[in-house]
């Protein structure tokens, strides 16, 4: 049977993968035959060229890698009755068709070395931490017992439904935790099952093998894993809407309350530093009363401090020394204040014009750590009567992570984070009398990858820490490790943005996009000539169909527990189902279709308490198959 699907022509099975890649031909199976009898007229010549591009992408597997990513993207995006797929769903298809393809038609087995997928699946779990950040630790207080709670529920149907079907339909051993393994998505209960064998933990059924053994759970691992991979994916990105919520409005109702009781992002976070409409405006007047003539820029200040004059123009130059300088009838001053005072104070100085060198003035939003202890201790009140207050406006102020109150007693403390908005010239002079640097806007167009390589670096080390009890291992794992690293620095960057060095939020997103696509592209590519190694026989049938249940209807039960019993979130739900399976990809379709970062807060908890669980329980499997 397996010669048979080998001796298939080149261009009939090209025709069939086009068919399942495009959603659209695969609706119309006599699209695929048609496409098949076309290029079956050319197959002598086709099935060379395949050949050589077969042969081409196994000797540049980086090349194979960017095709899935071509193919996957734009399938991911098409939708069907409101369905799609999206790309990380589409992109491992597409790379698992293609191994698939060329190992059944020209006996190429491809493999993406084991570094690769590393890398970029770190990548992705530290830019995941980037962007939970400080909203984990006020998530963990809520959320952390009742995502504890759905992973065990989780863990616990799965391995019910795994060694119980195994059971039901007489599989051989080793095949139940082949299961547990590949419908969890956990490659490692393989190690964990085959080390209970080696140690004589497990006993070796009568006429089998080890080996035999083994390559039962290769199979049962190879057919639960694809289809569960894909499955979660689909199912957790609708979950919550199939339950009758609106992710988006969720995910923006739990990032509300994470967030505390203020209104500003926390400093470090996204559009921390975008510059919000406060009902300012910089107009221009002609200074021609003579009550104004002759007075210093800093008298005008002391007499009118809402309406501070931020630039002066005289004979059509812009004045240097501002504070100093003395008006004069026809100077033309800029001021930047609510527009009523405008208009009001305005007129106690001359009439408006229309002056473009005037209001060329750049205004940006900046966030100031408060690092000299001679201004902690003095109120906002004492501190608007100083230079330090020229042309500045105080937006919010932030301490040990939390937005404070602001008004005229409020006391600035040493490290307090206070978020100004003013000129270039006004942000630095601020910054030099805080004894510290402005994080702006311009600060976060380079990312720094120093704190990025040590953090990952400490929290890989850390993952790959482990305790061995009865043959178990007991780890947080690397992915884990990175993720939690990066959400440490987004967490001491919110109490000190110069923490951490910039990293935009540009650079942060693609991150972690491209960071698991590449991941999964390596996946499939791996696991595809596993699959066809696999087929065979009526056992695949029940492979497939237990392996689907055990990686989906748990998660399905655990949400209904959570949303109608612990009454949770639907996305922090979601987020803590999809931590409960182990599954990074499913975690990302929630992020990608409640359009926030917030799902991934309880991710970390199931997570980590279902890797120890599933373990354990691939363990438990074998001796008892």
């Amino acid at each position: 049977m397996k010669q048979d699907r080998r001796r298939m022509s080149a261009a009939g099975l090209f025709a069939l993968c086009t068919g399942l890649l495009l959603p659209v031909l695969a609706a119309s199976p006599a699209f695929a035959q048609v496409g098949g009898n076309v290029l079956q007229f050319f197959e002598p010549v086709a099935e060379e060229g395949f050949r050589g591009v077969a042969a081409f992408l196994d000797a540049q597997p980086w090349v194979f890698i960017l095709v899935a990513l071509a193919i996957g993207y734009p399938v991911g995006k098409l939708k069907i009755a409101s369905i799609s797929l999206g790309s990380t769903a589409s992109v491992l298809l597409a790379a698992v068709l293609m191994s698939m393809t060329a190992q059944a038609v020209f006996d190429i087995t491809y493999s993406v070395p084991g570094i690769v997928s590393t890398i970029f699946l770190t990548l992705f779990m530290y830019a995941l931490g980037l962007g939970t950040g400080p909203k984990f630790f006020a998530g963990l207080k809520s959320a952390g017992l009742k995502a504890i709670v759905l992973g065990m529920i989780i863990w616990a149907l799965n391995w019910v439904i795994c060694y119980g079907g195994a059971r039901i339909f007489n599989l051989e051993s080793g095949f139940a935790a082949g299961l547990i393994s590949g419908s969890y998505t956990i490659t490692a209960v393989l190690g964990v099952a085959q080390s209970a064998i080696q140690s004589g933990a497990a006993h070796i059924p009568p006429g089998m093998t080890a080996e035999q053994i083994g390559a039962n759970m290769a199979a049962g691992y190879a057919i639960s894993y694809i289809l569960s991979s894909v499955g979660i994916i689909l199912l957790l990105r609708y979950l919550p809407s199939m339950f009758g919520h609106d992710p988006v409005r969720d995910a923006a109702a739990a990032e509300a309350a994470f967030a505390g009781t203020g209104s500003h992002p926390l400093p470090g976070t996204p559009q921390s530093l975008l510059l919000r409409h406060e009902g300012l405006d910089i107009r221009a007047f002609k200074v021609e009363h003579d009550d104004i003539v002759g007075k210093t820029v800093a008298q005008l200040w002391q007499s009118h401090p809402h309406a501070p004059i931020l630039k002066v123009v005289e004979d059509g130059k812009a004045v240097a020394e501002l504070g100093s300088h003395v008006l004069r009838k026809g100077d033309v001053v800029a001021a930047r204040s609510d527009i009523g005072e405008l208009i009001l104070e305005g007129e106690e100085i001359g009439p408006e014009v229309d002056d473009p060198l005037a209001r060329d003035l750049a205004i940006e939003t900046a966030d100031i750590v408060v690092g000299t202890h001679e201004i902690a201790g003095k109120t906002i009140g004492e501190l608007a009567k100083t230079s330090l207050a020229y042309g500045l406006r105080l937006t919010a102020i932030f301490r040990a992570g939390n937005e404070i109150p602001v008004g005229p007693e409020t006391d600035v403390r040493f490290h307090d984070v206070l978020r100004l908005s003013g000129t270039v010239a006004s942000i630095d002079r601020a910054a030099k009398a805080l004894g510290s640097r402005a994080i702006t806007d311009k600060t976060l167009a380079t990312t720094e990858v120093t704190y990025l390589a040590i953090a990952m670096a400490v929290g890989y080390v850390i993952g790959t820490l482990s305790v061995t009890i009865a043959g178990i291992p007991f780890a947080l794992g690397t992915s884990a490790g990175c993720l939690l690293a990066g959400i440490f620095v987004a967490y001491f960057r919110s109490r000190n943005p110069q923490f951490g060095g910039p990293v935009s939020e540009g650079a942060r997103s693609f991150m972690q996009d491209i960071g698991l696509n590449i991941f999964v592209a390596a996946l499939g590519a791996n696991v595809g000539p596993k699959i066809i190694t696999a087929l065979g026989g009526d056992t695949v049938i029940w492979l497939a169909l237990i392996g689907t249940t055990a990686a989906l209807l748990p998660v399905v039960v655990a949400f209904f527990v959570g949303d109608r019993l612990l009454g949770m979130n639907s996305v922090i739900n979601a987020g803590a189902c999809a931590g409960g399976r182990n599954s990074t990809p499913s975690l990302n379709a929630i992020l990608d279709q409640s359009k926030s970062q917030v799902a991934a807060v309880p991710y970390p908890v199931s997570y980590a308490v279902t890797t120890v669980l599933a373990l354990i329980g691939g363990y438990i499997a074998q001796i008892l198959s």
